[in-house]
């Protein structure tokens, strides 16, 4: 097959530096290491981190999870966790490592600043996702998480003092919608866009791959929020076929046809061995011809 390798693609360096510090952990520290959720939307990660001693309490509520843990090192996930959370395992007397990666901490500092200040926030983010839950807790009661549009009509607010942020892992084409009724519906509110570059630059660098290509496939897990964006794009901005596969043995060699071209991508916190694998399945395969019958 004709395969085009699209870049940026892969580990970011949020991912990067979390990873990092996590097999620092489980090789420096004494007694148990935890990570509390997965480090990172990657089960291929975890796994590895597992191996190297890094043991997964996995909880959707993060205070639930951590009160599981009664001793030794935990390790806090790269989406970032509220203060209640970092505050109760250092109460805990827990050794505690931050992974939160520096780009959901300039939200986090947004919103204590603007609180502060006296705005209330409207979220854009996923629902059910850790990094909104986190960002949320930096000002209980005082942050709005909205999805949709049609959370966006729900909300009643009256501060005078209104700003709008996201959830860094999002796409700038399925945000701009949510933001857009935000400010009809609140003229007076400040826009602070959030998504990280890393993240917009795989989403640009996907959707002009797609121009050139018949179908694209995205690398990374079911659970990562950025590399599902990653396919929507494909689809939604350019109508571009999009597949997302965990890993070679995801790939369906029936979606294929003689003479495609095929663009492969991954998300940001895909291993890059397992982009290869998935790389080197479709450069190696060679579909049929269609007899043609001869009348």
């Amino acid at each position: 097959m004709n395969v085009l390798r699209i870049t940026p693609r892969g580990f970011c360096h949020g991912v990067v530096d979390a990873i990092r510090l996590a097999n620092e952990a489980g090789a420096q520290h004494q007694g148990p290491v935890y990570m509390l959720g997965y480090l990172v939307h990657n089960a291929h990660v975890v796994n590895e981190l597992a191996e190297n001693g890094v043991q997964l309490v996995d909880f959707d509520d993060r205070m639930a999870g951590l009160e599981k843990i009664d001793h030794g090192t935990v390790i806090l996930t790269a989406h970032g966790v509220s203060p209640a959370v970092k505050q109760r395992a250092i109460d805990k007397g827990l050794t505690v490592i931050d992974a939160t990666c520096s780009d959901v901490y300039i939200t986090h500092d947004l919103i204590i600043d603007l609180t502060s200040r006296g705005y209330e926030i409207i979220y854009v983010g996923k629902r059910g996702h850790p990094e909104p839950d986190g960002a949320i807790g930096e000002a209980p009661g005082r942050v709005h998480l909205v999805s949709t549009t049609d959370d966006v009509a729900a909300l009643d607010l009256e501060n005078d003092r209104l700003a709008v942020t996201t959830q860094t892992t999002l796409s700038i084409w399925d945000t701009q919608d949510v933001i857009d009724a935000v400010v009809a519906k609140y003229p007076h509110a400040e826009v602070h866009n959030d998504i990280c570059l890393a993240t917009q630059d795989r989403q640009e660098a996907a959707v002009q791959a797609a121009d050139v290509c018949d179908l694209v496939i995205v690398v990374g897990s079911n659970r990562s929020s950025n590399s599902h964006r990653l396919v929507e794009v494909v689809r939604n901005v350019k109508q571009t076929p999009a597949h997302l596969v965990d890993s070679a043995d995801e790939v369906d060699l029936s979606w294929f046809e003689p003479g495609m071209r095929v663009g492969i991508t991954a998300g940001a916190s895909t291993p890059a061995r397992v982009t290869r694998e998935v790389i080197e399945l479709i450069e190696a395969y060679e579909p049929e011809l269609e007899p043609v019958a001869i009348a």
